[in-house]
């Protein structure tokens, strides 16, 4: 069993003496993990940060097998280790990736917005990325099958005067078909679509809401990620 090509460190813990296990997501092969011999060294440590890309060869004897990497870096992202921000952020992506995805199961779409985000996060400041980091999570529910629907209301049909989204379904609800179940349901932000005046603070609310309930119970129940309540911590004070 072989694979070789560009991947995107999310982790790396150490591994007896010397090595690493590390932990990358790939365009053509999704998550892939394997013994790094020589990662634990000083000398590779800035190489297998997590954002970094790294040309990478896998090789394992039979299917299954942890297999081991040989690794050269391609591409560092020095910025996400220089701003508080977006070392934050790249910790939240790459926390979450690895939470999510099944080892060897490619999201070829998924992978080129992470690509893209963490290289707004390398870039620019948290002003540039914020906003595109909710479309991220959204994006991940979709890709994980647990996708919302803010196009149009559950009850009525219609396009117009969405306020809320059922915390069930997914699914956006007008004011007009939320009636006496309105205080049961969260408010839809203007930012997401709908007539609510919440912005950040009432979508990032819907997100973490269905990445508990139905990401995390997918997982047999398992907490997220400590490090995405750190990121939407520290986005909402910004916005506050």
């Amino acid at each position: 069993m072989e694979w070789s090509g560009a991947a995107t460190v999310l982790s790396a813990r150490k591994h007896g003496e010397h090595a690493v296990i590390l932990t990358a997501f790939a365009r053509e092969v999704g998550i892939i993990s394997g013994a790094l011999p020589g990662g634990a060294s000083a000398k590779r440590a800035a190489m297998i940060q997590p954002g970094s890309i790294l040309s990478l060869r896998w090789r394992a004897r039979i299917e299954g097998q942890l297999g081991t990497f040989a690794a050269e870096p391609q591409r560092m992202r020095p910025g996400l280790l220089a701003d508080g921000d977006a070392l934050a952020g790249v910790n939240a992506v790459t926390a979450l990736l690895a939470f999510a995805l099944p080892e060897r199961d490619p999201h070829p779409r998924l992978h080129d917005s992470s690509e893209a985000l963490l290289d707004r996060m390398d870039q620019g400041s948290r002003a540039d990325w914020a906003h595109a980091y909710l479309g991220w999570e959204l994006q991940l529910l979709d890709e994980m099958g647990f996708g919302l629907d803010l196009t149009r209301c559950a009850v009525t049909g219609s396009r117009e005067g969405l306020a809320y989204v059922s915390p069930k379904t997914g699914r956006a609800v007008s004011r007009a078909g939320a009636g006496d179940w309105a205080a049961k349901l969260l408010p839809l932000p203007s930012l997401l679509g709908g007539t609510g005046n919440g912005g950040m603070v009432d979508a990032f609310a819907i997100t973490g809401h269905f990445l508990r309930a139905q990401l995390a119970e997918a997982h047999a129940a398992r907490n997220l990620p400590p490090a995405r309540d750190r990121l939407i911590a520290r986005l909402l004070r910004a916005e506050l």
